[in-house]
């Protein structure tokens, strides 16, 4: 299993960081390969994935919120569908909020694991420089925080 994470101070609430994460659907803003998060009917907590992966085949998968603390941190992660369609990738991640008044520390931790065979293959290139990725997802995540008119229209 793989694992990475980044911290970056952002200059807005905490609040408004949190909000902004807490529904992980705008997760394909920051995540180039992120195609789409959508809420999962009926679950308020239950997302489904859908990522881009090598020669146009997508990985998807479905996350549940496992932790979430109001301004502080929402955490996820895979659950598995338990069909025989289903692409399953045992993924997790955190976010956390450090309220340092006019601004806030957050940091983002990703981990990692995939099944054999072509879910495997597409995995390793979804998380081909996962440092990298996560990095660059914190930094347009600190652009969108730190310029509200940005957000306003999303």
């Amino acid at each position: 299993m793989g694992s990475v994470a980044h911290y970056l101070e952002i200059q807005a609430p905490a609040q408004r960081c949190y909000d902004w994460w807490r529904p992980l659907t705008h997760m394909p803003q920051i995540f180039p390969d992120v195609q789409k998060v959508e809420p999962r009917s009926g679950e308020a907590d239950k997302t489904h994935w859908v990522v881009s992966g090598p020669a146009g085949k997508n990985v998807e998968w479905d996350a549940r919120i496992v932790e979430d603390e109001p301004g502080r941190k929402v955490a996820w992660k895979s659950v598995e569908q338990g069909t025989e369609k289903s692409n399953t990738v045992a993924t997790a991640g955190a976010v956390r909020f450090d309220d340092h008044g006019d601004s806030t520390g957050v940091e983002v931790s990703l981990q990692y694991d995939a099944p054999g065979g072509a879910v495997a293959e597409a995995v390793a290139t979804l998380f081909a420089d996962p440092q990298q990725k996560v990095e660059r997802a914190l930094d347009k995540f600190k652009e969108l925080m730190e310029n509200p008119e940005s957000t306003s229209a999303r």
